[in-house]
């Protein structure tokens, strides 16, 4: 890896508030770096998810405790304008509703505290190509589903020794596979979302004899809990619920199953609030590492820009730590210091 490249490219990442193009970075440094040296980088060895680790494991090591969750998610980018290949095509997005051309990638997110650090990625790839029958129309598919990439990033994950307790993911990752690997296998503890037509038996008897009901029946009262045996999942779980006003004024329903059936009804919402800085950690991806902001065309090239933008994050993450400010109020203070010196050079301009 050439590291004063990817520091190089990080901070420019960091520092820009528009594209970032391999000639605004040489523009950047006043030629120092020229655009094609920043092209080579990107389009050199291709970063995966063990590259990042390498570079996040010290920091890692000085803050993990036994009590921390990894959290699993995914967030789609969308790029209609930029020519379709095997990772920059048609990806369905939750948020939207619809299937959306860009990129879609898989996070595996350290929590400790306040403190958020990628630990693992996966850009979804789709190189089958087929048609539809029904629409006739050309379509991708991938090799490996997410549930199996999230399965073979956990496994990397405790290999790599990374202390945690628990596994945090939504209804999205929730399946029977996902629950026993997690239980079974690594010998971990979960805590998800459930949607509300999952099926639950209440006893070891009624599971054997195939006796379910979906959860929304259960009798459920404000503080309720239930230990039951969700359907094809080979061990009992505690299942919760909460009831909660959305912003428009309606009401929301939330499922959860936890596989420690030792802890407490409060317990297991507490822990699965701390899924939310996944989507904090999607925001600032966003927002301030330049993720969707890159004019890559090429599979390599957009892999390392994805691989380049989560590092930025984790700088960002870090000066965070330093500095005691949120990722937001760190790029206001850059985008105000720009704003200053612009100014200045302009009554320069004006006075000449």
């Amino acid at each position: 890896m050439d590291k004063a490249q990817l520091e190089l490219y990080t901070d420019y990442l960091l520092s820009t508030f528009g594209y970032a193009t391999a000639t605004g970075l040489s523009a950047m440094v006043n030629g120092q770096v020229s655009h094609d040296q920043v092209t080579r980088f990107l389009s050199g060895k291709e970063y995966t998810s063990k590259d990042l680790w390498q570079e996040v494991k010290p920091t890692v090591r000085q803050v993990e405790r036994e009590d921390a969750v990894v959290i699993f998610d995914d967030t789609v980018q969308e790029k209609p304008y930029t020519d379709e290949n095997e990772v920059m095509c048609w990806h369905y997005d939750h948020s939207k509703g619809r299937a959306v051309q860009g990129f879609n990638l898989l996070n595996c997110l350290y929590q400790v505290g306040d403190i958020s650090i990628p630990v693992a990625f996966e850009l979804i790839r789709k190189p089958l190509e087929y048609c539809d029958l029904k629409t006739h129309k050309r379509k991708r598919a991938s090799l490996v589903t997410k549930n199996e990439l999230m399965r073979t990033m956990l496994d990397v994950c405790v290999k790599n020794k990374l202390k945690f307790r628990f596994v945090l993911f939504d209804i999205w990752f929730s399946s029977k596979e996902n629950m026993s690997y997690i239980k079974e296998t690594l010998k971990k503890d979960f805590v998800c979302a459930l949607k509300s037509n999952r099926l639950v038996a209440l006893s070891e008897e009624d599971y054997q004899n195939n006796r379910f009901t979906s959860i929304e029946e259960l009798p459920w009262q404000e503080e309720s809990k239930f230990t039951g045996w969700l359907k094809d999942v080979p061990f009992p779980v505690l299942i919760v619920r909460q009831v909660f006003t959305n912003k428009d004024g309606s009401t929301g329903i939330l499922y959860l199953a936890c596989s420690d059936t030792t802890v407490t009804r409060e317990f297991i919402l507490t822990t699965y609030q701390k899924r939310w800085p996944i989507e904090v950690f999607h925001k600032s991806l966003k927002q301030n590492t330049a993720l969707g902001k890159a004019p890559v065309r090429r599979v390599v090239t957009q892999n390392n820009h994805v691989f380049a933008a989560l590092f930025a994050f984790f700088k960002l993450e870090c000066l965070k730590i330093k500095r005691k400010l949120k990722h937001f109020a760190l790029r206001s203070h850059l985008y105000l210091k720009a704003i200053r010196v612009a100014y200045e050079e302009l009554q320069v301009l004006k006075a000449a």
